[in-house]
């Protein structure tokens, strides 16, 4: 096997994972990512021109960011050197980059610099990329799982095009598994029937290396049957894979990506989707008081006084949690999850914040109106401190109609209750008054 994984009977060695001989060797054989790679997308034209730039590919793992720098520099005749953020250096970093000045020099030959977990690497790490790689003497290609805007310095990216590696299809995986199973040396000589792909395809969690080294696995724990065939079973996938299969790393970007889909499930009342991605996040070790801190933010923030019994819960749920504990918390969770979703919806506290907010930020500092100020002192009731104040409970309905905003602002609306549940009565209540007032 070469350095782009091309394999052939001759020569060939059983001994490189099944994922390393599987690369593939042109663009034609790559799974997925045609929004880079089709006919007149931008990678794919950056290959025809010759004219490959530096670049950041940011995507979850598996998904062919080695694998499509690879193919690069193999279709543009160029050096390849690989580094890794996590074991290499600056030292490492300027070693590669005199072979690429020599490569330039002496061979008139490009070289890709292709640096595995760049987000991995420190500021002066990253520091030391600038320079070669804006004078060209490297073509960087940078490989990340995290959002490069927060991991990647800023003139680094600047320097670079940023392509987001997208998730691989279930037609991506079912390429990638009638691949191996029809060119790979070793599994062509078989007979191979697995019993159910998709199954195979879910232990994978996306990431096409895993699947690739399972299989592999999967037919080393397997026996040929009587009819001679290999039969690969869920059973035996299971025992091949044996790893968390839930995809979700507490640090990384899945971690904020599931719990955005479970608030987004809650706020859109779909306690079905709310649990699924609750039953993630806990199954991936996450805390469950910070999924319950979540959910007091959510039953405040997105439902509020539509059902102001949802924040009671919430709160209620938070307590329980830390009285009992895992795995018995994740009851207290579900039953909570479920309520705030299938709860009456309403932003419009959240809205009002917003809108205050801004009034405070951007109007001038209103002097607070004198019937309203306090009076602890004979001085300052001379100067009419508190003057004029109604004491609502003295009225009729326990109102009066005395404005309490700044003159300046006393017709401004921020709070507007909504139709939905109890907050229909505040909003009955409020608009008779404020007709009153107003």
């Amino acid at each position: 096997m070469d350095l782009f994984g091309n394999v052939s009977d001759a020569g060939t060695d059983r001994n490189i994972p099944l994922a390393e001989r599987m690369r593939p060797a042109d663009i034609e054989s790559f799974a997925g990512q045609d929004h880079l790679i089709a006919p007149g997308r931008p990678v794919r034209t950056m290959i025809e021109k010759n004219e490959p730039a530096s670049m950041i590919f940011w995507g979850p793992p598996g998904v062919g960011k080695t694998t499509l720098a690879l193919l690069i520099a193999k279709l543009v005749n160029s050096e390849f050197i690989q580094l890794s953020a996590v074991s290499s250096g600056v030292k490492d970093v300027r070693a590669a980059i005199e072979k690429a000045e020599f490569n330039l020099k002496q061979k008139k030959k490009k070289t890709i610099l292709f640096i595995d977990e760049i987000h991995r690497f420190s500021k002066s790490q990253q520091d030391s990329l600038l320079q070669s790689s804006e004078k060209g003497i490297v073509i960087l290609i940078g490989a990340t799982t995290e959002n490069p805007s927060f991991e990647v310095i800023s003139p680094l990216l600047s320097r670079s095009r940023v392509f987001v590696l997208e998730e691989l299809s279930r037609t991506d995986f079912e390429k990638i598994i009638e691949n191996a199973l029809t060119n790979d040396f070793v599994l062509r000589e078989m007979d191979i029937e697995i019993e159910d792909r998709d199954f195979l395809i879910g232990l994978s969690s996306g990431d096409a290396r895993k699947l690739l080294n399972g299989l592999e696995l999967a037919v080393k724990l397997s026996s040929v049957n009587n009819s001679g065939k290999i039969i690969l079973t869920n059973e035996i996938f299971k025992e091949s894979f044996q790893a968390n299969y839930i995809k979700y790393d507490k640090n990384q970007e899945e971690h904020y990506n599931i719990i955005s889909a479970f608030i987004k499930s809650v706020r859109g009342s779909d306690p079905d989707a709310a649990l699924y991605w609750m039953a993630r996040m806990l199954k991936g070790g996450e805390d469950p008081k910070f999924i319950a801190r979540r959910m007091i933010v959510l039953a405040s923030e997105d439902i509020g006084n539509a059902d102001p019994y949802a924040l009671t819960l919430a709160t209620s749920a938070f307590t329980a949690i830390d009285y009992i504990g895992m795995p018995e918390a994740a009851l207290v969770l579900s039953q909570t999850a479920a309520y705030l979703a299938g709860a009456p919806k309403s932003n419009a506290a959240y809205t009002a914040l917003s809108k205050v907010r801004d009034e405070a930020e951007n109007s001038p500092a209103f002097g607070v109106p004198l019937h309203l100020r306090n009076a602890p002192t004979k001085l300052m009731k001379d100067l009419k401190y508190g003057s004029g104040y109604k004491y609502p409970h003295d009225f009729e309905n326990n109102f009066t109609e005395q404005d309490y905003l700044p003159e300046e602002l006393k017709n401004k609306i921020y709070y507007e209750p909504s139709e939905n549940g109890s907050e229909k009565k505040i909003r009955e209540r409020l608009k008779s008054l404020w007709k009153k007032r107003r």
